[in-house]
């Protein structure tokens, strides 16, 4: 471990190639995490090439593993979420056994995020369409939580870095109006540049968003065991429960 690297390293797996969700990521965390990226190529975002993703997660879990990192992080909710919330913790333990390095998934954090923050009825916004969303909805059902809708944006998957927080903002206060009684708001993925709109959302809206990237790094510092809270993105770094 490098200097630079004295309170943890982080093997992360990307599933895309996007810019964006990377920078965001090392920004928000304290200093002193290392952080090893490595990337998938995954591009129709449909769920049998998620399903099929898993072989090469794995590839990358390996390569990473030997690198003596001290977390190991596949990230991308929906790759793991299409396995069912049971499902996913069974692919964890089996590499947590196999590599004796802790694993957690985008999904693990989000799920811990939302318990932290003591939430049973959520609200989710995501930028998928169709069945896929009935997907989302159960693996957080597995997890304990009440969904009441999980609300997409339709917009080719390659092209979710293009929408404006604005327009992310209006899809997701509009949701919420339609689904009233939520508690949280689940923001799902990686790829929509929003970190500019969770304070006003909470601040609009009166309740908690989880964010994937503030999630991320929440988690993150929560395994490595440090406390370093974060203004600007939202309750849950900023309050670091």
């Amino acid at each position: 471990m490098s200097y630079t690297s004295w309170r943890g390293v982080v093997g992360l797996i990307k599933p895309t190639m996007r810019t964006g969700s990377l920078e965001e990521f090392i920004r928000l965390l304290p200093e002193g995490i290392g952080v090893i990226p490595l990337f998938l190529q995954i591009q129709r975002g449909d769920e049998d090439e998620f399903r099929a993703a898993l072989r090469a997660y794995e590839a990358r879990i390996d390569e990473l593993a030997e690198q003596k990192v001290d977390l190991l992080h596949p990230e991308g909710a929906p790759p793991f979420m299409v396995h069912g919330y049971q499902g996913e913790q069974e692919i964890v333990k089996q590499w947590e056994k196999k590599h004796k390095i802790p694993v957690i998934t985008a999904g693990m954090t989000q799920v811990e995020a939302l318990k932290a923050l003591k939430v049973k009825k959520v609200l989710g916004v995501t930028y998928f369409t169709g069945e896929i969303n009935d997907t989302f909805t159960r693996y957080f059902q597995g997890a304990g939580f009440e969904i009441l809708g999980m609300e997409g944006i339709s917009v080719p998957f390659e092209d979710v870095g293009r929408l404006s927080g604005e327009e992310v903002y209006a899809h997701t206060k509009k949701a919420f109006v339609k689904n009233p009684g939520a508690e949280a708001i689940y923001m799902l993925g990686s790829g929509w540049r929003t970190l500019n709109i969770i304070a006003t959302l909470e601040q609009d809206l009166r309740v908690p968003v989880v964010h994937a990237v503030p999630a991320r790094v929440w988690a993150i510092q929560k395994r490595l065991h440090i406390r370093q809270p974060v203004k600007g993105y939202g309750q849950l770094l900023e309050a670091m429960p």
